[in-house]
């Protein structure tokens, strides 16, 4: 196995770990359960300093190395999704309703397996600061953190992080440089119009055709107003109306999500759908409303640690399974808000043959903690020589 032995060595409790934690998932920034779990693994492994309530329920923990130098960050997610798991599995969710759907439980378990590694060898020169990080699914957690400080507090000079990857074998990792995760903004469309009997629509304001066309229309700006090969993504997700087959409703609603990498593809945007809604409020007859919401900004990988990042990903995965030139992807991440503020790299590394994520059924792959968590530990070995203070 490529990876590092003492970190193989730590498979069967870092499995442990995964799977208590994914039997006690938390959602948004309310992960107090999962941060004091990881605050008494830290304990036990002897951590310099441990930092908690950032965030609400994050956690900052510090390793110091052998003598002076500079400080990387180690950043993991912590939160859970609002889905039922159906995976059957002996650790299962125990808490209806919630579940780790995106393996959140196994990016904490790789950061304290590298945690508990670097704390035993300390062979780096510098600082090494893990970023235990609560609301990356429902946003706020890396925003709220840069906020607070946590960058300048603990004088961070560039930040990692990986992301599991279902379909990607175990043991193969890929990144690229610039773009690599979308930005993500959210819409929504209120429709007033004046209801009434099924049977009399002529004396009705039907607020249903409208938002339908508002949806079909929101389409043509993908496909006829922006240049082919900028990335866009445009979803209506959402259409609610009505409460019977012979009422029609006095409103509607629709709304979905955004997805650019660039900018003026964004603002574009924007301004297309502010013209289809007045546009179609005014050919229906009815009052339309767009609240159009800014979230997460692009995650770019900065080059030079993007080649670094890959770099260490060949020394502890298999021969030819590292890609330094992936396709972006219109997911988004709120990384992007470390990302915005200090140089680093975002990686995925692969979860192998399961279900997707955000799905019922889907399970983070034990095997990749050992790949994740040495990967974390020869970016701070390898980032922070000794010698070189």
């Amino acid at each position: 196995m490529p990876v590092i032995n003492r970190i193989a060595s730590y498979a069967d409790e870092m499995t442990a770990w995964r799977r208590h934690l994914h039997q006690h998932p938390e959602l948004g920034q309310q992960c107090h359960e999962t941060a004091a779990y990881v605050v008494e693994r830290l304990r036990e492994f002897g951590i310099d300093e441990i930092h908690e309530g950032m965030a609400i329920s994050g956690v900052i923990a510090v390793i110091d190395g052998q003598g002076e130098g500079p400080t990387i960050g180690l950043r993991a997610d912590m939160d859970a999704l609002p889905i039922a798991e159906t995976t059957g599995a002996d650790w299962a969710s125990t808490r209806p309703g919630k579940m780790h759907a995106c393996g959140h439980d196994g990016h904490t378990t790789m950061l304290l397996g590298a945690a508990k590694y670097l704390a035993e060898t300390r062979n780096f020169a510098g600082r090494v600061v893990l970023i235990f990080q609560p609301a990356e699914e429902t946003g706020g957690g890396a925003e709220l953190m840069v906020e607070e400080g946590v960058l300048d507090r603990f004088d961070i000079r560039d930040v990692y992080a990986l992301h599991n990857a279902p379909g990607t074998p175990v043991g193969q990792f890929y990144t690229t440089p610039g773009p690599i995760m979308a930005a993500v903004d959210t819409f929504h469309v209120d429709i007033k119009g004046e209801g009434g009997h099924g049977a009399y629509p002529h004396e009705t304001r039907d607020p249903i055709p409208p938002a339908l066309a508002i949806a079909q229309a929101m389409g043509t700006i993908v496909s006829r107003n922006h240049f082919a090969l900028d990335e866009l993504v445009v979803s209506v997700t959402m259409i609610h109306a009505g409460t019977a087959d012979n009422v029609i409703s006095e409103d509607a609603y629709l709304g979905g999500t955004v997805r650019t990498f660039d900018r003026e593809v964004k603002a574009l945007v924007k301004r297309r759908m502010e013209e289809i809604v007045a546009g179609h409020a005014a050919a229906f007859n009815v009052e339309a409303t767009l609240r159009y919401e800014e979230g997460f900004p692009p995650t770019i990988n900065t080059p030079d640690e993007t080649v670094f990042a890959a770099d260490v990903a060949r020394e502890v995965a298999a021969e030819g399974s590292v890609r330094d030139d992936a396709h972006p992807e219109m997911g988004a991440e709120d990384f992007a808000y470390f990302l915005e503020h200090r140089p680093g790299c975002y990686l995925f590394v692969g979860n192998g043959d399961t279900a997707g994520l955000h799905q019922p059924n889907y399970d983070f792959d034990d095997a990749t903690s050992p790949y994740g968590a040495s990967f974390f530990a020869r970016i701070a070995e390898r980032a922070l020589p000794l010698g070189d203070s």
